[in-house]
């Protein structure tokens, strides 16, 4: 499911406007962006959390040649699946 079908879905099923569906989903995933941006841990009960893992400096390899370089230490997105939506999934 992409971004344009999950409007279309809330549109259809609490029977508003794609304009007004496209608004809810904009403010939830804006105030989503901003929270994690801000260093904040994201909890939805049910489906998961969201947070940002900091990597340290290390060094890796460059995949052409082999050399080694050093890579900068970063911050990244993480989502980690809640245990009822991972039940759900495995069955």
């Amino acid at each position: 499911m992409n971004k344009s079908e999950l409007i279309e879905q809330l549109s259809v099923k609490k029977d508003i406007s794609n304009k007004r569906a496209e608004d809810v989903i904009n403010i939830i995933f804006s105030s989503l962006t901003e929270a994690m941006v801000s260093g904040e841990r994201i909890e939805i009960r049910g489906l998961g959390s969201f947070m940002i893992k900091e990597y340290d400096t290390y060094t890796g390899r460059n995949p052409k040649t082999g050399e080694p370089i050093k890579v900068r230490p970063k911050k990244l997105p993480f989502f980690k699946v809640g245990k009822e939506l991972k039940e759900r999934v495995l069955g």
